[in-house]
């Protein structure tokens, strides 16, 4: 099976601030964004279509997939930073439990949030049902940490890994087979 990594476009965020599952808009260059994503996989053909629901990837499905049906999951949702959300970054390495988080993300939840490998689980859980079905070309409309786990599951890479390595731009199309 192809699977098709859409991440969603730019959003209509100040750099620096973590939005993770916060429910977000699209920045103005959605349109010239969702063309270059339209460029890349005008002439493929997918099975089936599945998106994370939040507003800047069911914005992006729907335009892209207008007359198809799209499977919103909530499995393909970003991280859940819990209290972190909204917040700059800074200001969350600022505060001791922030710190001890981001020297640990790899095992730690956020602060009433999530932790990755929770995210993981989730992930992984969905990758499993995909692979029970009978598809040829599948195409994913996500997160950029949605992406870096379906990543490190396919090739077998530590999310450590990748975390540095692999950073999928908005508006990206990352390809596997499966």
């Amino acid at each position: 099976m192809m699977l098709f990594l859409i991440r969603h476009t730019s959003v209509a965020v100040k750099a620096g601030i973590c939005y993770g599952q916060s429910d977000v808009e699209v920045a103005n260059s959605f349109e010239e964004e969702k063309k270059q994503v339209a460029a890349h996989i005008e002439n493929i053909q997918f099975d089936k279509i599945y998106s994370s629901p939040l507003t800047r990837c069911k914005l992006i499905a729907e335009s892209l997939f207008d007359k198809r049906e799209i499977v919103f999951d909530e499995r393909l949702k970003e991280l859940n930073f819990g209290n972190w959300e909204l917040k700059s970054w800074d200001d969350i390495y600022a505060d001791p439990k922030g710190k001890v988080w981001m020297d640990n993300y790899q095992t730690l939840p956020t602060l009433n949030g999530e932790s990755y490998p929770e995210m993981v689980k989730r992930i992984s859980a969905f990758l499993e049902e995909l692979k029970k079905e009978a598809q040829k070309s599948v195409v994913i409309v996500a997160h950029a940490g949605v992406i870096r786990i379906f990543k490190s599951l396919i090739e077998n890479k530590s999310i450590a890994e990748l975390f540095d390595s692999f950073k999928p731009a908005y508006g990206s199309v990352t390809e596997f087979e499966i």
